[in-house]
C-alpha cells in the first residue's frame, strides 16, 4: 500500500535514513519509540497489534483469558490450562516481517484437519501449551515462544488463571422480553440473543498478571479496543489489579471503537452505547481520546450516528473524539493495518505526551 507511513514520518521528522536494505525491525528499534501496551483479545487486538508495530517496537500485549470456545476450549477443559487461541493470534500478529517470521506466523495459526483428537486444533495453541505444561510459567512460556517466532514485542495474559465470563442478558428468552437471564462462557455470550446488559468475571476478582500490571503503569500510551465489546475489551476493567493500574498510570488512554455493531453480544448498539458500557463498568477510568472511523458513524455500519450526543460520550470519560478513516476500502468492518496505523500516529503525536519518547 503506498501513501502515509508512519514509519517513513518518523524518520522524515528525526533526519534519520534507515540503512540500505534494513528490516522492519531493525527501523523500529531507534531510540526514542513510543512504548505502548495494548489490550483486548481475537481479531480486535490483532488488528491493532498489527498497525502498532508500524510504529515501535515497544510494544506489549495484554491478552483476555476467558476462552471457552473451539481448541482452546477443549484444551482449558481437558487440560486446566489457559484458554492459548487469544494469545496466539497476538503472536502472529507480531511475527518478524520476513521469511522466518511469516512463516512461522502461518504456521501457528495453522489448523489441524479430520474428525480425530487433533482435527480443528491450531499448532500455535498445541506450541504454547506444552510450553506452559514444560516450563510451568505461563510468562515464561510465552516468551520462549516470542523468542521462536521474533516477535516484535511482547505478549502476556490478564491473568494467570483461566476465567468465565458470565453476562446478564435482557430479552435472552424472546417470548420474555423483559426478563434477565444469566448467560456464561464467553462462546454463548458472543452470539447471545437478546441485548447484554452487563458482564462480570468468574472468579471474581482474578489475579492479575504482575508484569501485565507492570506493563500497563509504565506505557506512554495504553490502547483499549477494538474488539468483541463484552468479552474481550471488558474484561481487563473487571480484573482489580488491571483496573487499578489503568486508573493510575501516568500513561494516556485510547479507546478504539469497532467498525459495526457484533451480531448477539452488541447488536444494535449506537457507538454512545459503547462509551456508555464502558464507563458503567470503569467508572473511575479516564481516557484522553476516543477513535472512530468516520464513514462508520456517517451512514456506515452503524447508520447516521448522534456525533454530538457521541462527543459528549466522550467528553464524559475525559476524551476527545478522533474521527479518522481505519476501515478496509473493500467496505468490509475490517481495519486497514495502515490506516489505522497512521491514525495512531497522528493521536500520539497530537493529543500529549508523558514526557519524552525514550
Amino acid at each position: 500500500m503506498t501513501g502515509y507511513s508512519p514509519a517513513r514520518q518518523f524518520q522524515q521528522r528525526s533526519g534519520e535514513r534507515a540503512p540500505a536494505g534494513s528490516s522492519p525491525a531493525a527501523q523500529k528499534s531507534r531510540p526514542g519509540a513510543p512504548r505502548i501496551t495494548a489490550l483486548g483479545g481475537g481479531q480486535g487486538l490483532s488488528a491493532s497489534l498489527s498497525a502498532l508495530r508500524r510504529l515501535t517496537n515497544e510494544l506489549t500485549a495484554v491478552v483476555t483469558v476467558a476462552d471457552d470456545g473451539g481448541s482452546s476450549g477443549r484444551l482449558r477443559t481437558e487440560l486446566g490450562v489457559l484458554p492459548p487461541g487469544d494469545l496466539r493470534k497476538a503472536l502472529a500478529a507480531l511475527c518478524g516481517d520476513d521469511d522466518w517470521g511469516r512463516t512461522w506466523s502461518e504456521v501457528i495459526q495453522q489448523r489441524f484437519t479430520g474428525d480425530g483428537d487433533l482435527g480443528g486444533h491450531a499448532v500455535g495453541n498445541l506450541l504454547i501449551v506444552a510450553l506452559w505444561e514444560k516450563l510451568g510459567d505461563p510468562v515464561e512460556a510465552l516468551n520462549w515462544v516470542g523468542r521462536l517466532l521474533n516477535v516484535q514485542g511482547r505478549v502476556l495474559p490478564m491473568s494467570a488463571v483461566p476465567l468465565d465470563i458470565e453476562a446478564e442478558v435482557r430479552g435472552h428468552d424472546p417470548a420474555r422480553p423483559h426478563e434477565l437471564t444469566a448467560v456464561r462462557g464467553q462462546a454463548s455470550v458472543a452470539v447471545t440473543p437478546g441485548t447484554v446488559q452487563s458482564v462480570r468475571l468468574l472468579p471474581e476478582e482474578p489475579p492479575a498478571v504482575p508484569e501485565a500490571v507492570e506493563a500497563v503503569l509504565e506505557a506512554d500510551w495504553v490502547v483499549l479496543g477494538p474488539g468483541s465489546w463484552f468479552t474481550s475489551v471488558l474484561p481487563h476493567l473487571l480484573v482489580p489489579e488491571l483496573a487499578k493500574a489503568l486508573v493510575e498510570t501516568r500513561a494516556r488512554r485510547l479507546l478504539t471503537l469497532n467498525l459495526a455493531p457484533q451480531p448477539g453480544e452488541t447488536e444494535g448498539f449506537s457507538p454512545q452505547r459503547h462509551l456508555d458500557v464502558i464507563a458503567d463498568h470503569a467508572p473511575d477510568l479516564a481516557v484522553d481520546a476516543v477513535l472512530v472511523d468516520e464513514r462508520a458513524v456517517t451512514g456506515g455500519a452503524f447508520g447516521l450516528a448522534d456525533l454530538a450526543g457521541l462527543e459528549k460520550a466522550a467528553e464524559r470519560m475525559g476524551a476527545a473524539l478522533v474521527l479518522g478513516r481505519v476501515a478496509r476500502a473493500d467496505g468490509t468492518p475490517r481495519h486497514d493495518p495502515e490506516l489505522l496505523a497512521a491514525a495512531y500516529d497522528r493521536i500520539f503525536r497530537t493529543h500529549g505526551r508523558i514526557g519524552p519518547w525514550r
